[in-house]
């Protein structure tokens, strides 16, 4: 794959996971509602893969990165992101509230170890300490985001 799609497609990939568990996680544990996380999913998909794949696309260009390459970066970060944010409505769609949110960060984690998994090898390092390293920040982001979310419903509902 070449250098600016492995960049757009492993910077989309794990801000989508995380950005996307983070988001879940923490409107469900404020306000219980499938509708409000739906449209949590739904908003972050579109107004987040435009922010990412315009950061992807300013950085590369402070990096004197060639026209192409930046474009290709850019939008396969939108497109990436956008797409993998919305893998996780199906389980909101198909479960109840309590099991989606289960579903979706046991989808989410399988996801970023399969990808964690992929760049340990290239790179020739350990597969165990990438895999270990980004599952443990991914499960920050998770409680974080759950324990805001139970903090803004006692302090703002």
């Amino acid at each position: 794959m070449k250098k600016s799609l492995r960049i757009g497609f492993n910077f989309g990939l794990t801000s989508g996971i995380i950005t996307t568990l983070g988001l879940i996680v923490g409107l469900h544990a404020g306000t219980h509602s499938t509708l409000v996380v739906i449209g949590g999913v739904l908003t972050i998909a579109i107004a987040d893969s435009f922010s990412d794949a315009l950061g992807i696309h300013v950085s590369q260009e402070s990096e004197n990165k060639d026209s192409k390459a930046v474009w290709e970066a850019t939008i396969t970060t939108f497109l990436t992101k956008l797409i993998f944010a919305l893998t996780f409505l199906v389980p909101l769609l198909i479960f109840d509230i309590g099991m989606a949110i289960m579903m979706s960060v046991v989808w989410g984690l399988a996801l970023l170890t399969i990808l964690s998994y992929y760049i340990a090898k290239k790179q020739k390092q350990p597969a165990w300490k990438v895999v270990l390293e980004h599952i443990i920040i991914t499960l920050i982001v998770i409680t974080i985001t759950h324990y805001l979310g139970d903090w803004i419903s006692i302090i703002f509902v």
